[in-house]
């Protein structure tokens, strides 16, 4: 079961919190004055992959997103460069 540590005691031994969790696979609740607000384990090769993936997802939607603002102010007299460099210098 997992250990229930304050927020206080979080703040002045988080690296020892952390290293325990890191190595010792520890768990811990973290409470605010008693109650029980948070749970503080270690990642699961889950956990991951899900974070890798919440990451390549967003970079493909701002890939995206600049291919809609490029496409919209194309025309087919300018080269590529030209359309890329003046969008940067309108942000």
């Amino acid at each position: 079961m997992a250990e229930q540590i304050g927020v206080r005691e979080l703040k002045n031994q988080a690296s020892r919190i952390v290293r325990a969790v890191r190595e010792e696979m520890a768990e811990y609740i973290i409470t605010v004055h008693g109650e029980p607000v948070a749970l503080l384990r270690p990642l699961t090769p889950d956990d991951t992959a899900r974070q890798r993936q919440m990451h390549i997802e967003a970079a493909l939607a701002d890939l995206d997103a600049l291919a809609q603002e490029i496409g919209a102010i194309w025309s087919d007299d300018q080269l590529p460069g030209t359309v890329i460099l003046d969008a940067l210098r309108e942000e």
